[in-house]
């Protein structure tokens, strides 16, 4: 209910009343919306209008999507950092240093920006210009242990 406002008119035409009404919902999930505007249209026909998606992101979800490519980043970092060690018959231990180094961020433009030439649009090329893309570069330094101290820890 919260994600939703309804606005609703009603006027005399001739003898009879008509009300049109207004539903906004806001949709964090694209399947959802598909599906809640599919049964809109299977249930009132013709007397509804479905104006297309107007898409953006949260503040909440940038930020969720800033925290993921930074792990993923040192993850990626770690096991590049274990791939080399096996090369060279040594161990990665304990992270000593990890540092943010750049973070980058493009995409993510919304309708509002787009408005003059969103109509002409398919729905699959503004998704496209809403996509966000982040991308995160660090510096890690890891602890190197060789061949003795691994197999003294396996004794």
């Amino acid at each position: 209910e919260e994600n939703m406002t309804v606005t609703e008119d009603f006027s005399r035409v001739e003898n009879t009343y008509q009300m049109e009404a207004e539903v906004c919902i806001i949709f964090s999930d694209f399947g959802k919306m598909q599906n809640v505007c599919n049964l809109l249209i299977e249930k009132l026909g013709t007397s509804v209008t479905i104006n297309p998606p107007h898409f953006y992101h949260t503040p909440e979800a940038m930020d969720t999507l800033r925290r993921q490519v930074c792990v993923a980043a040192v993850g990626n970092t770690r096991r590049k950092a274990q791939e080399v060690c096996r090369l060279f018959g040594q161990s990665l231990g304990k992270p000593l240093l990890i540092k943010e180094e750049e973070t980058r961020e493009w995409g993510g433009h919304t309708d509002n920006h787009l408005s003059h030439s969103a109509s002409s649009q398919t729905l699959q090329e503004r998704i496209q210009n809403a996509t966000a893309y982040a991308s995160c570069r660090v510096f890690a330094v890891f602890e190197i242990k060789g061949k003795e101290n691994r197999r003294n820890k396996l004794l």
